[in-house]
C-alpha cells in the first residue's frame, strides 16, 4: 500500500516476522508468543520510518530510526501477570521511500505523509482500538489528532510532554506545526503542553498559545521550585477524566536521549514514566504518539528499544487497569 505520489509506504507485519524477533527460552513466555494470535486486540500499534517532517521544520533526520529497535525489544519482554500481550497488535510500518533537498518541496510531502497516515488508521483501526504510533517526527500528531477528531465527531484534548510546544505559524506542514494545524481546523480543543523550555519558543508561539486558550508549563519553574511536576500531571488528568485526550510524549523532552533534538537538560525517563502513568489514567485515552526518537549507533538502538519499550508498556498497563476499574 503506497501513498498517492507514492513516497510513502505502508508494510504489514507477518505473524512469522514477528515471531522470528522473538527469543524463546524453555520456560518463560516472551509477549511476541501472545502478540501474535488472532484474537482481537484493543491496543494496535504502528511504526512511522521517516524524518521528512522534522527535516521541513528545519531539523535533523534521523527520526526514521526510531521503531525498529522498539519492536525487537517489545517483543522480547516477559509476558506475565502484569502484561500478557494478548490484547497488543504490531500492525505495521509506514516508511518514507524520498525525500527532497528543497524545503517546499518537503513541506508538500508532509501533507502527503498526513493524507497516507490518516489512511492507514482508518483501514487498520477499529471503534474500540486506541493506535499507538511510535517513530517520525511529531508532525505525525496532526493526521492522529484528525482521524480521532474525525471518528468521534467532535475536536479532541491532546497532552503533550515536550520542550517545544511545535505551535509555530502556518507557513506549510512540518513537524513544528502539527498542533497550530490541529487547531485551526477544528481537529484539537484544548491543548496541555507540559515542561517547555524557556530557550526553544519564541515569544510570538507562546503568545498565541495563550491567545487560543491553550495551557503550558515551563520546565524552568520545576528547577525553580515554583511548580510541581507531579500536580500539573494530575491536574490534567482531573480535568480530562470525562474526556476523549490524545497523549503525545515528545522523545526529546528526555534527557540525553537519542533524538532530533536531543538535550542535556530535561526529564528523566521515570519522570516520563509517571507523566505517562498519570495522564493515561481517564476514561478514554483517544492515542498514545512517541515520536522523534533518533538513534544512530547500537547502544542507541538498545537505549530507545529499551525506553520506548517501557513507556508503551506503562501505557498499555494503565489503560488496562482502568478498563478493570470500570
Amino acid at each position: 500500500m503506497k501513498s498517492r505520489e507514492e513516497n510513502f509506504i505502508y508494510t504489514p507485519y507477518t505473524s512469522e516476522e514477528l515471531l522470528n524477533m522473538v527469543s524463546l527460552r524453555e520456560g518463560e513466555k516472551r509477549l511476541g508468543e501472545n502478540v501474535v494470535s488472532e484474537e482481537q486486540k484493543k491496543f494496535v500499534i504502528f511504526g512511522i520510518e521517516e524524518s521528512v517532517g522534522p527535516v521541513a521544520n528545519l531539523g535533523k533526520p534521523g527520526a526514521e530510526g526510531g521503531f525498529a529497535p522498539f519492536v525487537s525489544t517489545f517483543l522480547n519482554i516477559q509476558a506475565n501477570r502484569f502484561l500478557l500481550g494478548k490484547g497488543v497488535k504490531i500492525a505495521g510500518r509506514i516508511s518514507a521511500l524520498n525525500r527532497f533537498s528543497d524545503l517546499k518541496k518537503n513541506r508538500v510531502l508532509v501533507e502527503e505523509l498526513d493524507d497516507f497516515v490518516l489512511e492507514v488508521l482508518n483501514k487498520h483501526v477499529g471503534p474500540n482500538q486506541i493506535p499507538i504510533v511510535i517513530g517520525g517526527g511529531h508532525n505525525n500528531a496532526f493526521p492522529l489528532m484528525k482521524f480521532s477528531a474525525q471518528r468521534l465527531k467532535k475536536g479532541i484534548n491532546v497532552v503533550n510532554l515536550d520542550p517545544h510546544a511545535d505551535y509555530r505559524k502556518h507557513e506549510g506542514r512540518h513537524s513544528g506545526n502539527a498542533f497550530s494545524y490541529a487547531f485551526q481546523q477544528g481537529y484539537l480543543e484544548k491543548y496541555h503542553v507540559i515542561g517547555l523550555h524557556e530557550n526553544y519558543n519564541s515569544e510570538e508561539m507562546l503568545s498565541r498559545l495563550e491567545k487560543d486558550g491553550h495551557y503550558f508549563t515551563i520546565f524552568e519553574d520545576y528547577l525553580a521550585g515554583q511548580a510541581n511536576i507531579n500536580e500539573d500531571f494530575l491536574n490534567v488528568c482531573k480535568e480530562n477524566m470525562k474526556k476523549p485526550l490524545g497523549v503525545e510524549l515528545d522523545m526529546d523532552s528526555i534527557i540525553d536521549m537519542p533524538s532530533s533534538a536531543r538535550t542535556p537538560s530535561g526529564m528523566t525517563l521515570e519522570r516520563a514514566r509517571i507523566y505517562l502513568k498519570t495522564v493515561s489514567n481517564v476514561e478514554k485515552v483517544a492515542y498514545l504518539h512517541l515520536p522523534e526518537a533518533a538513534p544512530s549507533t547500537t547502544q542507541e538502538n538498545i537505549a530507545v528499544g529499551k525506553s520506548l519499550t517501557y513507556l508503551v508498556s506503562d501505557f498499555i498497563k494503565t489503560v488496562n487497569k482502568r478498563e478493570l476499574i470500570k
